[in-house]
């Protein structure tokens, strides 16, 4: 099968939540012997240097980028306010990245083109006028639902108002785009009752986020003896921020006032200033990690106070897969089959985080045992093999459907 991977960031280097997403379906679907062109855009955000890629991933990927200014800008940002347009969705819009699209579609056929994020659906017209190739949305996220969920926990009157209206105006492109695909792969069965409820007529999967097993398989020994909290994500993703905040803010004066050795490490590229120059007690600011697998396997324990946001969060995935105990709010832990109190601690509000990171604190074995029933978890439902098997077997089911 010959398939199109279409990126709204480019999947390598693997740093960040959607990148590692991206990247292991293009990894895994190679190992099954498929042949994946990879075209992605770049960005002064995501900027990739071809120099620093292994040979074998070029060679395997075909990969390819287009660079497109995705800054925001102050006067495109106004006028928008006077359209119906999705301010998000257009400054996804190259003439650049489209002319290189249809120059690729000239000189090759595809049988799954795979639209990585809605924000590459701006670019399903070209698709059909040069292509036959089925054409895939895999949804990494309910975009709208992020911000409008951002939007609540906004102070500001007018950002606020700003916000809600960009959620608004995403949703209704959202909801607009859903039946002009020829099949949807989601990345959690949360997301496809949205796609249902909003009248989706093709074919759905829920295709969940995979990890290689091998790489996490290894005997993990947690070290009791000191305790540490830490959060890994990137940092100039606003529901990180925004969670982050709060937890500093509200959950951790109380935490540190009952635990005075207890220390908070805090991983993640793109820091933002504020943090940086603040002074939280026995916070370490660790920045961005060379080895996101080491930085977790040198803690404990791993918080999420994500307050919005949709999908799947894969450094919760991660974490679980390395045997760590992760204490979330319901809206981080969505998408993951967890029992609460079993592989997954859920905490939704102050009181519920300062009880779990005492409980877990005096009792080590039951922190231990979360810990590994979370890895018994991910081991069992987010083996990357099986997922990119079904994942196949997906585009088989569209591949043979011609109407």
């Amino acid at each position: 099968m010959r398939i199109l991977q279409l990126c709204n960031k480019p999947p390598y280097p693997p740093l960040e939540g959607g990148s590692i997403a991206m990247n292991n379906i293009t990894q895994g679907l190679i190992a099954e012997g498929h042949t994946v062109k990879v075209l992605a855009i770049s960005s002064f955000k995501n900027e990739v240097d071809l120099n620093d890629f292994p040979e074998d991933y070029l060679k395997n990927s075909k990969f390819e980028t287009v660079f497109v200014d995705l800054r925001i800008k102050p006067i495109a940002a106004f006028l928008n306010l006077f359209t119906n347009k999705s301010y998000h969705v257009q400054r996804f819009i190259s003439k650049d990245f489209e002319d290189k699209l249809k120059h690729l579609l000239a000189e090759e056929t595809f049988d799954i083109i795979q639209l990585e994020t809605l924000f590459m659906s701006p670019y399903i017209k070209v698709i059909r006028q040069f292509s036959d190739s089925k054409i895939v949305l895999r949804s990494h996220n309910i975009e709208h639902l992020i911000w409008k969920r951002v939007a609540n926990f906004e102070r500001n009157n007018i950002k606020r108002w700003y916000i809600n209206l960009l959620a608004k105006k995403l949703s209704h492109y959202e909801k607009e785009k859903i039946n002009q695909y020829d099949g949807i792969a989601s990345i959690s069965k949360k997301d496809i009752e949205f796609y249902l409820d909003e009248g989706c007529k093709k074919p759905i999967e829920d295709i969940t986020f995979g990890i290689d097993v091998d790489k996490f398989n290894d005997e993990i020994i947690t070290d009791t003896t000191k305790v540490t909290l830490f959060h890994i994500g990137a940092m100039n993703w606003i529901p990180n921020q925004v969670g982050i905040k709060w937890f500093l803010d509200e959950v951790w004066v109380d935490v540190h006032e009952k635990y005075k050795d207890l220390e908070l490490h805090l991983a993640g590229r793109k820091m933002p200033d504020w943090l940086v120059k603040a002074s939280y007690p026995n916070v370490i600011i660790e920045g961005e990690v060379e080895d996101s697998k080491a930085f977790v396997n040198s803690n404990t324990i791993m918080i999420v106070p994500l307050f919005s946001g949709s999908g799947l969060r894969i450094k919760i995935i991660e974490a679980m897969a390395l045997g760590k105990t992760v204490i979330s709010t319901s809206i981080g832990a969505e998408g993951i089959s967890y029992t609460n109190n079993k592989n997954i601690i859920i905490a939704n509000t102050k009181e519920d985080y300062i009880k779990a990171i005492s409980n877990c604190i005096n009792n080590p074995e039951l922190c231990k045992s979360i810990g590994m029933n979370a890895k018994k978890l991910i081991i069992e439902e987010h083996n990357n093999s099986i997922i990119i098997k079904k994942l196949v077997s997906f585009y088989e089911k569209l591949l043979s459907n011609n109407s």
